[in-house]
């Protein structure tokens, strides 16, 4: 038998054993009860408008809060780590560490718990939630945002220096637009990751007009005893993080993709 022949063979036999697998899972499975618990059209019924006008819409602020704070500290703590000052290299450098290291949740938990125990201090829902994503979402975005810069050829800044242009004017006007150009990919994965940690909100406890969208199905859940909340949760995820990837893909497409540094993510996504 050759080569070929063996390949289609194998290929035909892991089709035959998906084939078999799901006939009999078919035939084993309660669908009656898998329908009452995911698919309750009652339960789902009842889970609008607010699951749009409450859940979704808080969980697109508080993403856009976090990562419109992390992209802001990100370019600075680019621009430290890059920096010729030897201890703004060091306070980037620990930072980005510290923060990468560390899960979103414990920050999300030393904001709103830890911080009020030990100095007094109680921000708002809006403030924790914009400070947890953005503090560790700065550190990933500070790293992709490093790489943009130095992906920028150098023949770039050579040449805006040479009409005159100071560090600084140059780093703004030419080296920066660049860079975004590159990085449009892995900044648009970021948003992902953010939006996904956004549900870490739940745990500090929120008003009815606060729910996110996971603290609105686990309310949900307990209420219908249904799992079909949270499957709708999961749906409206989708309804943002799908297009957020497309786009992601087109862009790279578009502009090349620039180097994702971020090897792993700290939150519970």
């Amino acid at each position: 038998m050759g080569r070929r022949q063996r390949a289609k063979l194998n290929r035909a036999i892991q089709y035959a054993v998906l084939v078999v697998v799901l006939v009999v899972l078919a035939l084993v499975a309660d669908w009656e009860q898998i329908g009452r618990a995911f698919f309750n059209v009652e339960v789902a019924k009842a889970q609008f408008p607010g699951v749009i006008t409450t859940a979704l819409l808080n969980t697109v602020v508080y993403t856009v809060l976090g990562f419109a704070f992390g992209l802001g500290l990100g370019v600075l703590l680019a621009l430290m780590k890059m920096s010729p000052v030897a201890p703004y290299r060091w306070i980037a450098t620990g930072y980005i560490e510290l923060f990468r290291g560390l899960p979103a949740l414990l920050v999300f938990i030393a904001l709103g718990f830890g911080v009020p125990i030990a100095f007094q201090l109680r921000f708002d829902i809006y403030s924790t939630v914009m400070l947890s994503l953005g503090l560790v979402g700065a550190a990933y975005i500070a790293e992709t945002i490093r790489a943009g810069i130095q992906a920028v050829p150098k023949g770039q800044v050579e040449a805006a220096r040479s009409l005159g242009m100071s560090p600084s004017r140059t780093m703004l006007t030419v080296v920066l637009p660049q860079a975004f150009r590159i990085i449009l990919p892995p900044l648009t994965n970021e948003l992902i990751l953010i939006t996904k940690d956004s549900s870490l909100i739940y745990l500090l406890g929120l008003s009815a007009s606060q729910y996110e969208l996971a603290k609105f199905g686990r309310g949900a859940l307990n209420q219908y005893q249904s799992l079909t909340p949270i499957l709708i949760a999961g749906l409206c995820y989708l309804i943002i993080t799908i297009p957020l990837s497309r786009l992601s893909v087109l862009l790279e497409r578009k502009y090349g993709g620039g180097a994702r540094s971020k090897a792993g993510h700290g939150g519970a996504a």
